[in-house]
């Protein structure tokens, strides 16, 4: 049961021209609706609710810009609940106290279900938060938080087990060209104007807004608004203009294309070169083209076993524990942290003996060098059993009964040397510490 005003329209069902565009060109039904399929598309567990008008308390959490409030108010245009709405920012325990009263004394009246909406309810301190929980399970309210901060450690347990949490992911940049094209064409949109919009500045916001429809719209609008007119009344909205409307220069960087495969090539191979100043500017390169942070990290975590593996143990401890780190914090900060990552293991001593040990060990395997296991190494059990045959005379012996917890004894019926320690870094140690066992 939506307000009057929702979504920018007065008592007459004009539009409300003074909003900003991405208010104006919020969906009004689900249909209208870009991007989220994973969770919004045609047979999906939220999509059947709402349709159903049989929906339970949720968490809406995702980047900004990717449309959890534009989904609630959908909501609220397509069900048969009263629409309140508040926010993490303005309102107090007080005022949280009074919003559910009324929403008991709507169901208790006329039997109008209520659904509370919460606009970055990871403001909410606990007990803000520990206010909601009674009344979300009695039914009282059917809650409806957004935020952009992960639920499980900004959300109380209590009330995220409650409720179901729906992530949303950042949209694509079609996605993004899409809600543009549709805001120059709507009549709540720009479609008074008459606009020529070149593919290339409108890649170019679906590229750098980063999955933000807000952003991308907001550019979109003062691009037109400040651009005058041609002769013929035309306002041409060319590269150049969009540019300016977002204050950043294109980078050549097509993503799945050339531009994205050289510039992460030429990143990784910087690192593993051990040059740090270059693997900062493609990092940096990346970064301001709009890739996507986690899978850096992730090149960065194959990167420290590859190329430094035991020559520095440590880089991959560092590469894991960023890549947890550039999810927890988000962009920009994560750019921090991914340098931090970047100029450790560029500088870090380099060694990918661990990669070729595995590679040349699946190459036998592969090529049917199958091998029995020695009866001493199986399972116990199984070894009651079985009768020692001559590949494997002799009882299991315990290293851990012997100086140095070590004794020799065959593991594999093979004289093939696998790992070849080098002499960088902690592989040296590594080095020395198999030479000095095979000669004990």
């Amino acid at each position: 049961m939506l307000s009057d005003d929702m979504f920018g329209q007065s008592e007459s069902g004009k539009v409300d021209s003074y909003q900003p565009l991405a208010a104006r060109m919020r969906p009004v039904v689900l249909d209208d609706f870009v991007g989220q399929d994973g969770i919004i598309g045609r047979d999906k567990l939220l999509r059947r609710s709402i349709e159903a008008d049989c929906l339970g308390s949720i968490i809406l959490f995702g980047p900004p810009g990717c449309g959890k409030t534009s989904l609630a108010e959908v909501i609220a245009g397509v069900t048969n609940r009263y629409f309140e709405r508040t926010s993490g920012v303005t309102s107090n325990v007080q005022a949280l106290r009074k919003l559910i009263e009324q929403a008991a004394m709507r169901r208790r009246v006329n039997g109008t279900e209520t659904i509370l909406f919460i606009d970055e309810i990871h403001r909410f301190n606990k007990s803000q938060q520990d206010v909601l929980l009674p009344h979300v399970e009695s039914g009282v309210i059917t809650l409806i938080g957004a935020t952009t901060h992960n639920p499980q450690i900004f959300i109380n347990t209590p009330l995220t087990s409650r409720s179901l949490v729906f992530e949303l992911a950042s949209l694509s940049e079609t996605d993004i060209i899409t809600i543009l094209k549709r805001a120059l064409s709507d009549e709540r949109g720009l479609a008074a104007y008459k606009v020529k919009a070149d593919g290339e500045a409108l890649r170019h916001l679906g590229n750098i807004c980063e999955g933000d429809a807000r952003r991308a719209l907001n550019a979109l609008e003062r691009a037109i608004l400040s651009t005058p007119a041609d002769s013929d009344g035309v306002i041409n909205f060319t590269l150049p203009v969009a540019e300016q409307s977002i204050q950043q220069r294109i980078v050549v960087y097509d993503k799945n294309e050339d531009g994205h495969y050289d510039t992460i090539s030429a990143f990784i191979k910087s690192v593993r070169g051990s040059d740090p100043h270059a693997a900062v500017y493609w990092l940096a390169k990346m970064l301001f083209a709009g890739e996507d942070p986690r899978f850096i990290a992730r090149r960065l975590i194959i990167l420290a076993s590859e190329d430094i593996g035991n020559a520095d143990p440590r880089g991959l401890t560092v590469a894991v524990s960023a890549s947890r780190a550039v999810e927890f914090v988000g962009m920009p900060e994560a750019r921090i942290v991914l340098s931090q990552v970047t100029t450790y293991l560029a500088t870090a001593p380099k060694s990918n003996a661990a990669y070729l040990a595995i590679n040349n060990a699946l190459a036998d395997v592969e090529h049917g060098r199958t091998l029995k296991v020695p009866e001493r190494l199986k399972n116990i059990k199984v070894k009651a059993e079985a009768k020692a045959d001559e590949s494997g005379v002799g009882d299991y012996v315990y290293p851990h009964d012997y100086n140095s917890h070590y004794v020799e004894q065959e593991y594999v019926p093979t004289t093939t040397k696998y790992y070849l320690p080098s002499e960088q870094g902690y592989e040296d140690i590594i080095k020395k510490r198999m030479k000095k066992m095979v000669t004990s």
